[in-house]
């Protein structure tokens, strides 16, 4: 007999492959498997039309032109390369970061790198809320301030920055603006013209798209001049080398004309959902949500259980449900969640938090199913609690 899967509840960990995506994907695994740097000859040739036919669409996405898409192995890569490609570019001029607490670790850990190499930081504090004080970032910005870097979307509790205004301020002041948007493109609307943005990260698994496979966006005009993480070919502009993978470039760029296509009725129809479930989980007693309750990523709901060890109760769950205690970058760590415990949650509270995520396959019948099985795993947990106590 067949088991049936659990109900996926882990959509900030990584999306299921669009089948538009695949059927794109699937000529260049097959017939279409030239070098796309071979292009003096048909099979080179069409690779390269293909990887050029991709980068416009994600170009498209963020309002970008397609010469400014350097396509990279995921948003790991692209935030490394734009932080340190950046800091060691104007490193005689200026040796000042500023990027805020709840980053992703390949952002805190780039920045913190460059302490060896001579450079300054400073790491932002968040509000209980999760969203960054804009007075205190022009504060932190000084003459010798080379970059700022602020998450989109963040990936554990779902939060919003206000890139526009975190962008107008960069620019005002002189300094490079990056934002890791490996949660944000394909979800919200983005538009790196209007938001002042000089460099940003995506991923094509975050938005239904393949795995090892993501882009820097890195402004022309005026422009952004990085330098290279590793020497080579010099294949993508002359700052990132190496062979592309055609058949990951046009399943990005089919995933990204996909999420174009579908992000006005997925937005209205994941508002409806995460209504829903929130509605259901708020009921449990003592539940509190994480993270501003408006300025948020409906797709993304975390929720603190008082008493309750997350990952027991994800155990006990584990059969039915498939969510997660916090990024999936860190799921090794002991430790409770850095970026719940920055908002002002304590050890207690923060390891009693689970992050569920939500996405396109996601149905109104499994939103109903969840909240009913986690609230009967949290009463269980909790009259053993209480047993043993006794």
């Amino acid at each position: 007999m067949t088991r049936q899967r659990a109900i996926y509840l882990d959509y900030q960990a990584t999306t299921p492959l669009d089948p538009r995506a695949l059927a794109a994907m699937r000529p260049f695994l097959e017939d279409h498997f030239g070098n796309p740097h071979s292009d003096h000859h048909g099979y080179g040739h069409d690779a390269a039309t293909a990887v050029e036919s991709s980068r416009e669409e994600i170009a498209s996405l963020i309002a970008a032109d397609p010469r400014e898409i350097i396509f990279t192995s995921g948003a790991t890569e692209s935030n490394n390369l734009a932080i340190k490609g950046a800091a060691r570019f104007v490193e005689n001029r200026r040796r000042h970061m500023v990027t805020v607490v709840t980053e992703h670790k390949c952002v805190l850990e780039s920045v913190k790198s460059l302490e060896t190499e001579g450079f300054s930081n400073t790491i932002l504090p968040v509000r209980p809320n999760g969203l960054i004080d804009l007075d205190a970032l022009d504060a932190a910005i000084s003459d010798d301030t080379a970059l700022v870097s602020v998450m989109g979307v963040n990936n554990e509790i779902g939060v919003v920055q206000r890139l526009h205004d975190i962008g107008q301020l960069c620019r005002a002041r002189g300094v490079l603006f990056h934002t890791d948007c490996a949660q944000a493109a394909g979800k919200i609307s983005l538009n790196v013209e209007e938001m002042a943005i000089d460099l940003m990260s995506i991923s094509a698994h975050k938005m239904y798209g393949p795995k090892g496979i993501g882009a820097l966006y890195v402004r022309r005009r005026p422009r952004v001049r990085l330098e290279p993480l590793f020497s080579g070919g010099g294949q993508e502009r002359g700052i990132r080398s190496g062979t592309l993978p055609a058949f990951l470039c046009v399943g990005f760029g089919a995933a990204a004309a996909a999420a174009q296509q579908d992000m006005p009725a997925e937005r209205v129809r994941l508002d409806g959902m995460h209504g829903r479930l929130r509605a259901g989980l708020l009921a449990i007693p003592g539940t509190t949500l994480n993270g501003d309750a408006d300025q948020r990523w409906p797709g993304n709901l975390n929720v603190a259980f008082p008493g309750i060890d997350a990952q027991e109760l994800l155990d006990a769950l584990a059969d039915d449900i498939a969510a997660a205690t916090g990024s999936a970058c860190t799921s090794a760590a002991v430790e409770p969640s850095y970026v719940l415990q920055a908002i002002g949650l304590d050890h207690a509270a923060a390891a009693s938090a689970i992050r569920l995520g939500l996405g396109r396959q996601t149905t109104l019948e499994e939103i109903d199913a969840a909240a009913s099985q986690i609230a009967g795993a949290v009463d269980a947990l909790r009259v053993v609690a209480r047993t043993s106590a006794d």
